[in-house]
């Protein structure tokens, strides 16, 4: 099978061109292909595919197999995909995903894609909706006991559920691959979680280091900016519908929750290499 290696700051996935046809064992394929030693190395799979409400549909998997039902750098990508590799010469593009359709902005310089902005639609905010097990109609600022140290923590769905604590110093200095999988397989969060740690910089510059439920730590999270803003919004670290910096290890992405409900992120998407698998 034919793919293309692209990543989103950082945030790296294999992409599979099915609008022709989708492939079977996709999960044992992304465990298979995601392998940093054994196999092509990344954070998941994405199918392309066809779709009958949008332009085009995303099956997201990631390292560990299972499906995700969103990733907002790899609809980053899939926007640049479909436009450089001429599957559309539309500008704008919309995508089927399993949290809703998803509207692609385009930013073209001398005919390829150099950025995108993905309107990420309203943040799910209601404990149960998350899901967790805080029954309350915003988790913000609650109490959270992981390996019997207490935490502050905010929780948000951007499509998947995202727990977001805010610390005073540096997140690099966290024992991340530690602490994460307690986060991530914590008895309060029913579906597992995304776990981002961030640290304020300014008004309008916030630093994150993000644990991925189903791949670990990962050098960028496009639905964890998003959730950090939110959370930082409700938190009164930021103003709501300005634009903040989320300074990821794999680079910078820029988000905006809007007035109006939606979150607004503009971040790069790059192709990496071309390859096919053997078997």
């Amino acid at each position: 099978m034919e793919f293309y290696k692209m990543e989103g700051a950082g945030n790296d996935y294999i992409y599979f061109d099915c609008t022709k046809g989708e492939f079977e064992n996709p999960e044992e394929v992304s465990i298979k292909l995601s392998d940093r030693h054994f196999g092509v190395g990344g954070d998941g799979i994405i199918m392309i595919c066809k779709s009958d409400v949008a332009d085009f549909r995303m099956r997201m998997f990631n390292a560990d197999g299972s499906e995700g039902k969103m990733c907002g750098n790899a609809s980053r990508c899939i926007g640049k995909f479909v436009y450089d590799l001429g599957l559309t010469d539309k500008t704008e593009v919309t995508l089927e995903t399993l949290s809703g359709i998803k509207i692609l902005d385009l930013h073209v310089t001398d005919g390829k894609v150099e950025s995108v902005t993905v309107d990420m639609n309203e943040p799910v905010l209601a404990g149960a909706q998350i899901p967790t097990k805080w029954n309350s109609d915003m988790v913000v600022n609650e109490s959270l006991v992981v390996d019997g140290k207490e935490y502050t923590v905010t929780a948000v769905s951007m499509g998947n559920p995202h727990c977001v604590t805010f610390i005073d110093f540096p997140p690099t200095e966290l024992d991340l691959p530690k602490i994460g999988p307690s986060f991530e397989f914590h008895e309060m969060f029913p579906e597992r979680t995304n776990t981002e740690f961030v640290q304020k910089i300014d008004d309008h510059t916030l630093m994150m280091r993000v644990w991925e439920r189903g791949s670990g730590e990962t050098l960028a999270c496009g639905t964890g900016a998003c959730a950090t803003v939110v959370a930082a919004t409700l938190c009164g670290l930021v103003q709501r519908d300005e634009e903040i910096t989320v300074k990821l290890i794999g680079g910078d992405l820029k988000i905006r929750w809007s007035k109006e409900g939606s979150v607004f992120m503009t971040g790069p998407a790059k192709f990496a290499f071309k390859g096919e698998t053997m078997d």
